[in-house]
Parts: structure tokens; C-alpha cells; sequence
């Protein structure tokens, strides 16, 4: 099997992470990259998320006359997870 060499930009913290995970392990950084790309390319397109299965079934924006960005916007958050 021969073997083709490629670039790719990634961000410092990834780097970092990269580093840490080859000196934690003894494995070296690029052996980390081709364990990690293997496994995302090995998973089966049949793999769904369960944000991606939501949206599928049609839980995601299912509660009628709510606003639009409740999800997101952080004033409707204040106060959450506070006990009163």
C-alpha cells in the first residue's frame, strides 16, 4: 500500500490536543490523525445524530406559538437551572 501525504489547517487547540494525545499514548501524532480519520470515514452514512433524527421526525420547532430563537438566545435563559 503506498502512502500519499496531505495538509491540513487546523487550530492551535487542536494541535495542542494532538500533541498531548501522542505523548499520553507513546503513538505518534500522525498515526493519531489516521486512527482518527479511519474511524470517521468508517462510520456508516446511516449514523444519524440525534439533533439530525429530531429534525427527521419533526421534534425540532414542534411546540406551536413559541418564539423562533428559543434555543438560542440567551435572554430566555436567565434564571435557568436556578432554584428559587
Amino acid at each position: 500500500m503506498t502512502s500519499a501525504r496531505i495538509s491540513v489547517r487546523v487550530s492551535g487547540r487542536i494541535v495542542q490536543r494532538l500533541k498531548e494525545r501522542s505523548r499520553k499514548t507513546g503513538v505518534k501524532e500522525s498515526e493519531v490523525v489516521r486512527d482518527a480519520i479511519e474511524e470517521y470515514l468508517s462510520k456508516s452514512d446511516s449514523e444519524k445524530t440525534a439533533y439530525e433524527r429530531a429534525v427527521e421526525t419533526g421534534l425540532i420547532g414542534c411546540a406551536k406559538g413559541l418564539p423562533r430563537d428559543l434555543s438560542t438566545n440567551k435572554k430566555y435563559f436567565k434564571g435557568f437551572g436556578r432554584s428559587r
